[in-house]
């Protein structure tokens, strides 16, 4: 018999996630759970993946606005420190930035335009042109943006980013002032000593201030990459990826992920005897066709997964081997050739025509961002995911 479904993505409800939980128990047990209730088997290759938020919170990886303060101002020396490329968001950075000034006597606050790193507007590219700015070259003032820009509101969140950052420096009791510009160096006539907020593009910028001269520099990733009187941590990546948990303390990024994803394995094996595949999962890598938001505003969208996952796809294009090779072939005859041709394809089709049109991202990236949609951000209480029938082809 033909099989007529291909990948299934399935959001898997649990508890809701508490600090000291045994969240790889609750995982393997939620799984198998959902599986006895809707009737399906799990099977070798499958996916089971989890948001980074709930093994954050099953760690108790939290830190405080002190705990951000104590550490810049430990990195910097309490002065005059520019802050530079954070993106907009409350979620991810309001409290950061509450802690970085909290640290500091001065900010000096650069912000990209006209978006931030993931995406988020302050004015438009029209906006820029019209007024004849070049955002690549030009440095301006805060007096002279809204000379030129006046107020602009975030679409989707209705907030005024540039007043709103500010008030939140203002309210740690440190001196503000803003300037818009993209090129990290444009800091240094301000001050020598660099806070670098961008995610993605971080280590360019660190290197350019470096090689321009800046004094003390770190990024985000620096900032409580070891605890600071008993706060959470993470090792690799600091501040970067860390959310709003409440007004004064944020989640950071989950660590110790390697040995969980195993963990969860493990358990899955001795349950169902199958060879599952485990990640952690954070933002889909996506962009908002509307917003222009890119969604990837955590530094991976997976920081651990088990080793089936590793690697990139393998396929062929069916459309282009429709269309060429086997055009003159029609049913039975087009589906044996397709099945023949899968079955024989090289071990890695890179640069080949027949796998042109194919995705060649990283098979973590293209699976986070599947469960990051099928689970959503909001109320679905559906932090684990299981994908069946990723691994599967045509000729299967």
């Amino acid at each position: 018999m033909s099989k007529y479904t291909g990948t299934v993505s399935r959001g898997i409800r649990t508890p809701i996630i508490r600090q000291g939980d045994d969240l790889p128990s609750i995982v393997a047990t939620s799984v198998l759970k959902a599986a006895a209730e809707d009737g399906f088997s799990l099977r070798d290759k499958d996916v089971v993946a989890v948001t980074e938020a709930v093994v954050a919170r099953a760690q108790g990886n939290y830190a405080s606005i002190d705990h951000i303060a104590a550490d810049v101002a430990a990195k910097f020396g309490g002065d005059t420190l520019g802050v530079i490329f954070p993106i907009l968001s409350r979620n991810r950075f309001s409290v950061c930035l509450r802690g970085i000034a909290r640290g500091a006597k001065k900010i000096l606050l650069m912000l990209s335009y006209p978006s931030d790193e993931v995406g988020n507007h302050l004015i438009s590219l029209d906006q820029a042109e019209e007024a004849g700015i070049n955002p690549w070259r030009d440095v301006l003032t805060l007096e002279k943006y809204r000379a030129l820009f006046g107020v602009n509101l975030h679409p989707f969140t209705g907030m005024d980013y540039v007043a709103y950052y500010s008030d939140l420096i203002k309210q740690e009791g440190a001196e503000v002032e803003i300037i818009f510009a993209n090129e990290a160096p444009a800091i240094l006539p301000y001050t020598k000593n660099v806070l670098c907020c961008d995610i993605h593009t971080r280590e360019r910028s660190v290197r350019k201030l470096k090689a321009a001269g800046a004094q003390t520099v770190y990024c985000l990733g620096d900032i409580l990459s070891t605890p600071v009187d008993g706060s959470g941590y993470n090792p690799s990546y600091g501040l970067l990826g860390s959310n709003k948990s409440t007004e004064d303390t944020v989640k950071l990024f989950p660590r110790d992920t390697g040995q969980f994803v195993s963990s969860v394995q493990k358990l899955l094996r001795e349950q169902t005897g199958k060879n599952i595949e485990v990640m952690v999962y954070g933002d889909g890598a996506f962009k908002d066709p509307v917003g222009k938001i890119w969604e990837l505003a955590d530094p991976v969208v997976s920081p651990a997964y088990t080793e089936g996952l590793c690697g990139t796809p393998n396929e062929l294009k069916l459309k282009y081997l429709a269309d060429n090779q086997f055009a003159g072939l029609s049913g039975e005859a087009l589906t044996a050739a397709v099945t023949g041709y899968i079955r024989e394809k090289n071990t890695d089709l890179k640069g080949s025509m027949e796998s042109q049109g194919t995705t060649p991202r990283q098979l973590t990236d293209l699976i986070g961002s599947l469960c990051d949609l099928t689970s959503g951000s909001g109320d679905k209480g559906t932090p684990v995911v299981l994908v069946q029938g990723y691994f599967d082809t045509y000729a299967d």
